[in-house]
């Protein structure tokens, strides 16, 4: 099963605060739906999440890797996991925008491929469930961003 989405969000933080969150990947990670631990590394996270699909239950295991590309204000994030005899690979990449009234905007897009019982369980059920874990983990990264931007105002 593949699926993409896209869109955009605006928070409540300086471009310079929003730049320094999404280049650590613990704590993009932070951000996935579900996640029950976290291991920051030098230069990735390892995370584990619960997932629930169907008769299916337990964790998938998830590698965290994120490349920020400051001229373009871009950071590429990469998650790559695996669990219940299944592979997920999660390719997403927000742009920041800076409207210059002390908020940044993000335009993101994403993409998830899913291979195994996790993708056969679920047929459209999965693509309305991948939908809403891809925008729950915007959604929580613009809360953690709008809680520091409000921190530092």
């Amino acid at each position: 099963m593949q699926f993409q989405d896209a869109g955009e969000f605006q928070v409540r933080a300086a471009p310079a605060v929003v730049w320094a969150f999404v280049q650590r990947p613990e704590q993009v990670a932070r951000c996935l739906p579900e996640v029950q631990d976290i291991r920051a590394h030098p230069d990735h996270a390892e995370a584990s999440v619960a997932v629930r699909a169907g008769l299916l239950r337990g964790t998938l295991h998830l590698r965290l890797n994120t490349q920020p590309d400051e001229a373009a204000q871009r950071v590429t994030v990469r998650v790559q996991g695996a669990g219940l005899g299944s592979t997920l690979t999660l390719n997403a990449a927000a742009t920041l925008g800076d409207p210059g009234n002390g908020t940044t905007s993000l335009r993101w897009q994403g993409e998830v491929s899913v291979r195994g019982p996790l993708a056969a369980v679920g047929g459209r059920l999965m693509e309305s469930r991948a939908r809403a874990l891809i925008e729950r983990t915007f959604q929580n990264l613009q809360a953690q961003l709008n809680a520091a931007g409000s921190t530092l105002a």
